[in-house]
């Protein structure tokens, strides 16, 4: 198989009551899906890793502030629409979700475990 940009998407806040400790679990299981594909020869892509820059950059003073909500799903919507896939991975979250309807609006292969993605010809 080609190497493949692919989105990871889980849950950030869901879950979490904005625990900053819940919420880096939550980064910490995306990065180490990332990881996983990185070394499996692809491209991983978090928006995470593209927004929270932004954010902090923007002036963000706390998750879900008016400079978090103008950066930090959008920037995912935009990367979607540029890999070839997403990896969806973790429990319940809309924004997870919603790239998971981006992707499959513009073609894009959906995954559901690291193991899909290496056992695709």
């Amino acid at each position: 198989m080609s190497p493949l940009m692919i989105l990871v998407a889980g849950p950030y806040r869901s879950g979490t009551n904005d625990d900053p400790a819940l919420i880096a679990k939550n980064v910490a299981a995306m990065t180490d899906a990332s990881l996983q594909l990185f070394r499996a020869g692809h491209l991983p892509v978090m928006g995470e890793w593209y927004a929270l820059p932004l954010i902090e950059y923007a002036g963000s003073t706390s998750i879900g502030d008016p400079a978090f909500n103008e950066i930090f799903h959008p920037i995912s919507r935009r990367l979607i629409a540029k890999c070839d896939g997403c990896l969806r991975i973790g429990g319940a979250s809309a924004g997870a979700d919603e790239m998971i309807s981006i992707a499959r609006q513009h073609g894009k292969a959906v995954y559901y475990s690291i193991e899909e993605i290496l056992n695709t010809p």
